[in-house]
């Protein structure tokens, strides 16, 4: 008999939840269904995802628990299973545009997951106009998950499973799933986990406490990432409410990588560039700059095969030099800040909060309602905004026979942190999705789309320098004759 027990930290997902911090991933498919075989219907799609159902075992599951049960839920079989009370069809309102599409994914994004059932949902979107430059298809397709069922990575390996790389696959290989169990096995189980968890104290306390002693002497010589509680408050941090607002914008891959080996930097930290210079834009357009630079936590993951959790994440914290006006001393700035984060969180050991959550799994949410009730969500953030990562097959992809155009990634925000941003880079394109609090960042478009505009600032100043480099070799006395000659 297999197990499938939560871990601490995917359990410490569903206590951090609330009904104004839901706990929700999403993804915002734009299709091309031109490509479908049999030409595009709901009952197209619908029959095709029912085919593809097999291969998800993680779609046909839900939790189970018991009130004897001493450890954290576990995963079974749903017997219950039904595709249409996961699938549904919705027609947006006229006129069909990006605000309209915008609203609704806010509106679903903002709604908890009822946990009785399997922890995600589908909405095929019909009745887009079709002419808006933002998303220019006629067919949308919005996929929801509860964060407890995945994070980055197990998402990508979900997602991959529901996709193909051709119109018309043949049918996927069924995966089994993970069965049942009585209400007798989870409490037994749960008893001798729990039985475990002092002699699991002593190896997370000497951990962190070689983890201290490695910080303590990092910072003696200048080298630890961004502290908690140092970021500036601005516009967007404060207690977030339960309204959410998504916004998106799509960038070129190949531009993204130009500046990238322009200034011998990472594709992560050009990213954080854009984001910098977008957000200093933003509240500089407004008077609301402050003059300490703002912050950016990191989701960072750290899978591991042998770790039984679903969710496998670190974090760094880093600065975005928002403080710098020059874009190209900007960016070095990020990157010079970015490596001393990995290298700090990679010294201290990057899975000492999943094994401190694994011995107490509701220590986050412990932390964090202290923090709300104590009023410091408003008046110090202990970070920015959430920006995260996700690497994406660099192919073409078919989400049921439909070719995908365009796939943006929402996280979830957090009390004192009231904007995500997430980045998914996708043959050849690179998705930015933005999610944020309505009442603390309505605005969240004018921010998006300053975002190709500072890639463009970027890309300008690396053909300037490549410019004045052609420049300066031109002017160069050709000496090969003389050297020759001599």
């Amino acid at each position: 008999m297999t197990i499938h027990r939560l871990s601490g930290f995917d359990a410490s997902l569903l206590h951090l939840e609330s009904q104004s911090q839901p706990m929700t991933g999403c993804a915002l498919w734009e299709l091309d269904t031109s490509t479908m075989p049999g030409g595009y219907s709901f009952a197209n799609f619908r029959a095709t995802l029912s085919q593809r159902l097999v291969a998800v075992p993680e779609f046909r599951m839900k939790m189970a628990d018991s009130a004897l049960n001493l450890d954290t839920p576990v995963w079974v079989e749903d017997p219950d299973f039904d595709l249409d009370r996961h699938l549904h069809r919705v027609k947006l309102p006229a006129p069909g545009s990006s605000d309209e599409l915008s609203a609704l994914v806010g509106r679903l994004i903002a709604e908890q997951i009822d946990r009785s059932r399997p922890l995600w949902g589908m909405w095929v979107i019909e009745g887009l106009s079709g002419t808006d430059s933002r998303i220019s298809g006629r067919v949308a397709v919005m996929h929801r998950m509860h964060h407890v069922l995945a994070d980055g990575t197990t998402a990508n390996d979900i997602l991959a499973r529901l996709c193909s790389t051709e119109a018309d696959p043949t049918p996927p290989e069924p995966i089994e799933g993970v069965g049942t169990l009585s209400q007798r096995q989870i409490v037994v189980d749960g008893l001798v986990r729990f039985a475990r968890r002092p002699w699991y104290l002593l190896k997370v306390l000497l951990t962190t406490i070689a983890g201290a002693i490695t910080t303590i002497r990092r910072n003696a010589r200048g080298q630890t990432m961004t502290g908690l509680f140092n970021a500036p408050r601005t516009m967007f941090n404060g207690t977030v409410s339960g309204r959410r607002t998504v916004a998106y914008v799509q960038l070129d891959l190949d531009d993204v990588k130009a500046v990238k080996n322009k200034f011998g930097v990472t594709f992560n930290d050009v990213m954080m560039a854009l984001v910098s210079s977008a957000v200093r834009r933003f509240l500089l357009d407004r008077s609301a700059l402050p003059q300490a630079t703002l912050a950016a936590a990191m989701p960072v993951s750290i899978f591991q095969s042998s770790r039984a959790s679903r969710n496998q994440l670190s974090a760094m914290i880093s600065s975005l030099c928002t403080d710098v006006a020059d874009p190209m001393a900007r960016l070095r700035a990020i990157a010079a800040a970015s490596s001393v984060a990995k290298e700090h969180v990679s010294a201290v050991g990057p899975s000492l909060g999943l094994d401190w959550t694994q011995f107490a799994p509701r220590l986050l949410e412990v932390g964090w309602r202290i923090y709300r009730w104590s009023g410091l969500s408003d008046r110090r953030p202990i970070y920015n905004l959430t920006l995260s990562n996700v690497p994406g097959p660099q192919v073409q992809c078919y989400l049921m026979g439909a070719k995908v155009k365009a796939s943006y990634k929402f996280g979830p925000v957090f009390h004192g942190a009231g904007l995500n941003v997430t980045v998914m880079s996708l043959n050849g394109k690179v998705d930015v999705g933005l999610v944020s609090c309505t009442d603390l960042l309505p605005d969240l478009w004018e921010l998006a789309d300053g975002l190709p505009i500072a890639l463009r600032e970027l890309l300008d100043l690396a053909g300037r320098i490549e410019g004045c480099a052609d420049r300066r070799a031109a002017q160069k006395p050709d000496t090969s004759s003389s050297d020759r000659a001599s």
